[in-house]
């Protein structure tokens, strides 16, 4: 008999939970902050929790986006490795489309937004606001309207989303660091090589891997580079194959004891950090008179659909890559416009780029949340046609035997 413990922990492992906790707890930061109750809610975001023999000193709303999001990062390495090692993506032409169209889904959002705000007060760095796809957003969104799509089409979503925010995550350390210690950085190469050599040796004490995983992010920090690339990369280099006389790799159990985590506490808790901006009338009038919001909403909706989509439609008509199984054109086109909701990475770059600005900061937040929500509506409405689609088909498929 399964225990309580185990059950919820099944339970936050899918997908369609931890979306809605995600949507919940953004829903609470807007009405929190939007009450005649936000100033404790910036009061909360705004204190300072510090560990001074570290010389650690971050806001509350910094340690969510900084430490707890490392775990997300986390299993989401851990999903990659699997699916690159004994996945869909371990045909090299299959695992190139989503990287591909990562590359696409990044460079023309970024062209079209520092197209549209050329010239704008903070767009030299805020071109980068719309680059990145939130993984656990449109996973979730996925899971909740197109569980009648073939499972392919959340391998390709899940390694797009990946790449991209890599790539997005590289943007920040290049565009917002303030001078990078090459001495932490070259700490931080070195935990990430004791974690693959313990994997090597098939070392699995958790007094190995969770100081060597604090180590990592710290080095990290200290380099002045974003430290959930430090989830990533763990993640990455964790062995995904079974041994003989072994029931399961240690990507395999380690995603099954943090995915509740991450889902259940982790995303909802940067959510709930992230999404509290102060919506009224003028910040709505704002959205779609200022260059600044324009550039952000048309390149989130218009370029990363039209990046995604366009770039792959290329690779897979000149042989550069393979069509994921079973998913026709029209269904990779509703997975790009999900690759439009720009939410978790979207946010703290835009809280990044802006930082000398608050007003263009929240302004700037305030586009990617419509924009998401935006996205998520058209993405979930032909998702859902797609669905029934596919779902029709394979009706068919079953009576043919009878008939």
């Amino acid at each position: 008999m399964s225990s309580p413990r185990s059950e919820l922990a099944r339970y936050l492992r899918t997908e369609t939970v931890g979306g809605s906790l995600l949507l919940v707890a953004a829903a609470v930061a807007l009405l929190w902050v939007n009450s005649p109750w936000g100033e404790s809610y910036l009061t909360l975001t705004e204190t300072h929790l510090a560990i001074p023999p570290l010389h650690l000193d971050l806001t509350v709303a910094d340690w969510v986006k900084d430490g707890l999001l490392a775990v997300f990062f986390f299993v989401a390495g851990l999903e990659l490795k699997r699916e690159l090692v004994v996945g869909e993506l371990a045909d090299p032409k299959r695992a190139a489309l989503p990287i591909i169209a990562a590359v696409g889904g990044v460079v023309t959002p970024a062209l079209i937004a520092y197209g549209v705000g050329f010239g704008v007060e903070g767009m030299d760095r805020a071109w980068a606001v719309p680059v990145a796809t939130d993984i656990a957003f449109a996973l979730a969104v996925l899971a909740m309207t197109g569980s009648r799509i073939p499972a392919s089409a959340r391998v390709f979503l899940l390694s797009l989303a990946v790449v991209d925010d890599l790539m997005a995550i590289v943007l920040i350390a290049v565009l917002f660091t303030t001078g990078l210690a090459f001495t932490w950085l070259l700490v931080a190469l070195a935990g990430c090589g004791a974690w693959w050599f313990a994997q090597h040796r098939r070392w699995n004490s958790p007094l190995i891997y969770i100081p060597l995983a604090l180590l990592c992010w710290y080095a990290l920090h200290e380099a002045h580079i974003h430290p959930t690339l430090a989830g990533v990369a763990c993640g990455l280099l964790t062995r995904v194959r079974t041994d003989e006389g072994e029931d399961e790799a240690p990507a395999t159990r380690w995603e099954h004891k943090f995915q509740p985590i991450s889902a259940g506490l982790c995303v909802p808790l940067f959510a709930l950090f992230a999404s509290g901006v102060p919506i009224n009338g003028e910040v709505l009038g704002n959205l779609f008179t200022e260059r600044l919001s324009l550039a952000i909403i048309l390149g989130l909706l218009l370029g990363k659909t039209i990046g995604i989509f366009g770039v792959s439609c290329v690779a897979i008509r000149t042989g550069l890559a393979k069509r994921p199984a079973n998913l026709g054109y029209r269904d990779m086109f509703a997975l790009s416009v999900l690759g439009a909701i720009g939410f978790t990475v979207s946010l703290l770059v835009a809280e990044l780029a802006l930082e000398d600005n608050p007003e263009s900061a929240e302004l700037a937040k305030a586009a990617v949340l419509v924009t998401s929500m935006a996205a998520s509506l058209i993405g979930s409405a032909l998702l859902l046609r797609r669905g029934r689609v596919h779902q029709a088909r394979r009706d068919a498929d079953a009576l043919e035997p009878e008939q």
